[in-house]
């Protein structure tokens, strides 16, 4: 649930605490700085209930706090413009969710301590030495995700046992690291196992994720995995009314994506970050 992501990542945020209460001098309002991956009306959830766990924890923006939230959507190079600018306003602790964040506040501080929420890896990304010892300025919560690719495909097997090709939608800017990770590796691996043809195809932009469906309808493509990347999941809604109306069954990697209950009648009950399997072929 929504709730318990920001719960999670908010027992995170005590571990800089200290740096706060450092910063609680006479006269001066901490300030937290909430940068997000996504610019998708679906991360307003997420704020909200983040700002409503503050103050659970005892900080009530403009009383003894300032957030400051900036949203980058897919745009790397708006993402980074935000990340310096949070460095510029000073804030006091910058939390980041998702990698596209994480990147661009390490890169624009190594002093103003990071609290990170993201799937990725962040010692094989680099970001950290050493879960258990990350030094510097990051600390935070990670849902390593490398063994659950390749469960996506197990998942799918299992609901379409006849399934012999699969599309898997990859961002166009990341495709070439996205295939040289383990997640990947681990999707092939079980491809190999199932006897699937994995149809990776790449997505610059919104309206490419239109011509993609058309390719797998061309290709007679059975089944579909979404990877969890800032693009997908800003524009998730528009992959999920694609997948319903093709009857196509998908799986994807946040619950969150679908907000109406013709598209996923389950989703009052969708854990986030979970593979969530679709009956689309099953609506009428």
């Amino acid at each position: 649930m929504v709730r318990n992501t920001i719960l999670v990542l908010l027992a995170a945020l005590v571990l800089v605490s200290v740096s706060l209460a450092e910063a609680q001098q006479p006269g001066k309002i901490p300030r937290i700085g909430l940068l997000i991956s996504s610019s998708s009306d679906e991360t307003v959830p997420y704020i909200d209930a983040f700002r409503q766990s503050l103050q659970e924890l005892g900080y009530v923006e403009g009383k003894n706090i300032t957030l400051e939230v900036r949203r980058g959507g897919a745009d790397s190079d708006r993402i980074s413009e935000l990340a310096a600018e949070l460095v510029d306003l000073r804030v006091d602790v910058i939390v980041a969710g998702g990698r596209p964040a994480l990147s661009a506040a390490t890169k624009a501080t190594s002093t103003i301590p990071i609290v990170m929420r993201t799937a990725t890896d962040p010692v094989r990304a680099g970001f950290v030495p050493s879960l258990a010892h990350p030094g510097g300025n990051i600390t935070g919560v990670t849902s390593v995700t490398t063994k659950l690719m390749g469960k996506h495909l197990e998942l799918l097997a299992e609901v379409v046992p006849v399934v012999k090709l699969v599309a898997v939608l990859s961002a166009e800017r990341d495709r070439a690291r996205f295939m040289a990770t383990n997640s990947y590796k681990e999707m092939e691996a079980a491809a190999r196992a199932l006897g699937v043809k994995l149809q990776t195809l790449s997505v610059r932009d919104p309206d490419m994720i239109d011509n993609a469906f058309v390719a797998m309808n061309k290709d007679g493509t059975e089944a579909l995995v979404v990877t969890p990347q800032a693009l997908f999941l800003q524009h998730g809604e528009r992959i999920l009314k694609h997948a319903a109306k093709n009857r196509l069954p998908a799986s994807i990697s946040s619950g969150y994506w679908s907000r109406t209950e013709d598209l996923c009648p389950t989703r009052q009950t969708m854990p986030t970050n979970s593979a969530v399997l679709l009956w689309m072929w099953t609506r009428s």
